[in-house]
């Protein structure tokens, strides 16, 4: 969850801009853990607790930032105790947050801000169980209402042979860089899950690549195209024998240094062509995510696959492809819309149609003067 990351950089941000002085400004990271009661006390231990129960590394980060955010928006109000906390302080947060503007002036995004509140819940939900609080005070906190927004607008076919067409396959890094656009369109992978790929990952006898770890720690088995599986070949013969280093390395792509490649980074590559062919950058890596799955949607595929292709641990999540495709709702309103139809008419037919119907407005016109 990008949200409360973004709340964390932003908060380092004003921080900063707080500070007279130049370089990298050392923030408050230190709480008080005096009292037995304190948040921060409770805060690594919940944490703790969290990582016993096997939580992976991004979600104990993206909460840790989360709830630092909120013990420095308490410590600057001499709130440090769990007893401290009550319901109208935590909707004073809440509108805070509502409140709190970026570094470019704009808002928290409304996912962001239900996220972060979400994350407190959870913490003192869990304090309370713990019997630091006798009560909850986040019990029945009002959460902004959630948005429905659709994946942005996928690529067209055109625009995905354009996209792949970038990289330069005369030279090494150009191929393998063709291979990852390649390896993305074909499994819709993540660009956590494709940087994190080992050479035993791949089976090109079988057609297959395991995902390892992907998100929420869980593995799949997906399928490629042969298209794909021609440009892995021709990287592992031709290219990445070249960028290894060390053949202690089993990560399949590599950069130019012999190390494995860090999602960011990805991202900017790819970011970088999506301008040169004249689209736009948005989402990146994960716009070939989104293109592969409405594709296969269109042309007929059942969304339980397409669930399991992705990942998706809820259909729900998959089922937002039927709102992004609407390949059939546009052939049901070709076929049964008037004016649609119209269009395919001879011309003549059209014109005495479009003639017919002037005079049928005119005629209503001066009866109802």
């Amino acid at each position: 969850m990008p949200g409360p990351k973004g709340i964390a950089g932003a908060w380092k941000l004003a921080e900063r801009a707080k500070s007279k002085r130049g370089g990298k400004v050392a923030l408050r990271q230190e709480f008080d853990r005096s009292a037995p009661d304190a948040l921060a006390l409770w805060r690594d231990t919940h944490l703790e607790s969290l990582g016993a129960r096997n939580y992976s590394a991004g979600t104990l980060e993206t909460r840790r930032e989360a709830l630092k955010t909120f013990l420095s928006w308490t410590a600057e109000r001499d709130l440090t105790w769990a007893g401290q906390i009550t319901r109208p302080i935590l909707e004073s947060f809440q509108r805070w947050l509502w409140r709190y503007q970026k570094s470019n002036g704009q808002r928290l995004g409304w996912s962001t801000q239900r996220n972060t509140l979400g994350i407190l819940e959870d913490f003192f939900r869990w304090i309370t169980r713990q019997n630091v609080l006798l009560h909850n005070p986040a019990f029945e906190l009002d959460l902004p209402r959630p948005e429905k927004r659709l994946p942005q607008e996928v690529l067209s076919l055109s625009e995905v042979e354009r996209l792949l067409a970038v990289p330069d396959v005369t030279d090494p890094l150009g191929i393998r860089d063709r291979t990852q656009l390649e390896l993305f369109y074909s499994t819709g992978m993540r660009r956590t899950e494709l940087c994190r790929l080992d050479l035993a990952d791949i089976n090109t006898e079988r057609r297959t690549v395991h995902v390892r770890q992907g998100k929420g720690k869980k593995d799949r088995i997906v399928p490629m195209g042969m298209r794909a599986i021609q440009w892995i070949e021709r990287y592992l013969k031709e290219v990445r024998p070249r960028l290894c280093l060390d053949t202690r390395t089993h990560a399949l792509f590599l950069t130019g240094y012999g190390g494995a490649f860090n999602p960011d980074f990805l991202s900017r590559m790819v970011s970088t062509w999506l301008k040169q062919v004249g689209l736009k950058p948005k989402g990146c890596c994960h716009v070939l995510r989104h293109s592969c799955a409405t594709h296969m949607l269109e042309n007929g595929a059942d969304i339980c696959f397409i669930q399991q292709l992705l990942g998706h641990e809820k259909l729900d999540t998959t089922a937002i492809y039927t709102e992004v495709s609407i390949k059939q709702l546009q052939e049901v309103h070709a076929r049964c819309h008037p004016r649609a139809k119209r269009a395919g008419l001879p011309k003549g037919i059209e014109s005495k149609a479009e003639a017919s119907y002037d005079d049928h407005c005119a005629d209503n016109t001066g009866t109802n003067h």
